[in-house]
């Protein structure tokens, strides 16, 4: 006689795909971030290279830099091969590190590094903006 025995099915652990998930997001904030100021510096609405800046810049480039952080989080949660919510948020914590690190380098610099409220919000959006491409990107289930 046999004895059924209950099979799980669990796939694979794929640490390798998880971190090219996060490290995509966080290509494509920085490749779209610094693409977008690269353009902006060309079409000469902003000053070159090297300059000041006034304010009502920099609250152009955090605009558009909240929403390459959405996009940052939207894109990490398609590629992870399970859990897309906790990949986006270590997108998000990534983000947060890396511009914390941003604040501590600049502050104290002066006018050549722009206002210290930048970086600061910077910092404080990193992870909202990657929670909510997380919460953006619906898998289809067919």
């Amino acid at each position: 006689m046999t004895v059924p025995t209950a099979t799980t099915s669990t796939q694979p652990r794929r640490p390798w795909r998880s971190v090219v998930a996060v490290l995509a997001g966080f290509v494509a904030v920085a490749v779209l971030s610094l693409g977008t100021d690269q353009v902006l510096h060309a079409l000469q609405i902003y000053p070159p290279w090297g300059q000041a800046m006034a304010d009502s810049l920099f609250l152009l480039a955090t605009a558009y830099r909240i929403v390459y952080g959405v996009v940052g989080g939207y894109v990490t949660a398609r590629l992870a091969p399970d859990r897309p919510m906790k990949h986006a948020v270590a997108l998000g914590i990534v983000g947060l590190v890396v511009s914390t690190l941003g604040v501590v380098a600049t502050i104290g610099k002066g006018p050549a590094f722009g206002p210290l409220w930048y970086p600061i919000v910077i910092a404080l959006t990193a992870l909202p903006c990657a929670w909510l491409g997380g919460v953006l990107y619906r898998p289809r289930v067919h």
